[in-house]
């Protein structure tokens, strides 16, 4: 009974943390501009094909993650560093270019590819929620993946309103905004492998 208790805490932390790296607001000028050539018809389908391919991508990971890395024989401090490593580089290039993808891509199948992998499940997501599953437990995990996706869907939804709010600047400003708290999400999983080693 007590092994099924939600720590709160902790799914609170789960859901910051995979939220500032899913990004769905910083994401919003991008998805903008990667459907403006689709009816409202094929956009919709397009948002619905992002969200439920990345909730299959990070459920995959939340469930499958710890039998992946035991399976390469990669321990958690060693996918910490690599996974810290990674989300800084994203960060960075959040930073200076304001986005992760900036490439111009024709819309069919931009639901699946590339707006659910790897702008909203990409790498630091994927590695996001495999070390939360770590740190917290699964039942957070899975609660904090199914709550970002519902909040990314619900930003989907109003990305049209949201982005006659922000405006270009003020999306570009978000996004680098949440670039500072990958960074910094990014040196917390650096450090915490790199302590285990020489403790």
């Amino acid at each position: 009974m007590e092994a099924a208790q939600i720590e709160w805490q902790a799914l609170l932390r789960a859901i910051v943390a995979l939220f500032v790296v899913v990004d769905p607001i910083g994401n919003v000028p991008i998805f903008i501009g990667l459907t403006k050539n689709l009816s409202p018809a094929q956009r919709s389908r397009a948002f619905r094909s992002a969200v439920i391919v990345s909730a299959i991508l990070l459920l995959i990971f939340a469930f499958a993650g710890q039998l992946l890395l035991t399976l390469f024989g990669i321990s958690i401090h060693s996918f910490k560093i690599a996974g810290g490593l990674l989300l800084l580089i994203l960060a960075m290039k959040i930073l200076i270019s304001g986005s992760w993808e900036e490439k111009t891509i024709t819309p069919e199948g931009a639901g699946a590819v590339p707006m659910a992998f790897p702008l909203l499940a990409g790498p630091g997501a994927i590695t996001t929620t495999i070390v939360m599953l770590q740190i917290t437990g699964f039942v957070e995990v899975i609660l904090a993946v199914l709550s970002v996706i519902f909040i990314t869907s619900v930003v989907l939804i109003f990305i049209e309103r949201i982005y006659i709010i922000l405006g270009e600047t003020g999306s570009s400003v978000a996004a680098r905004l949440m670039a500072v708290f990958i960074a910094a999400i990014a040196f917390q999983f650096i450090i915490e492998g790199i302590r285990f080693y020489f403790t």
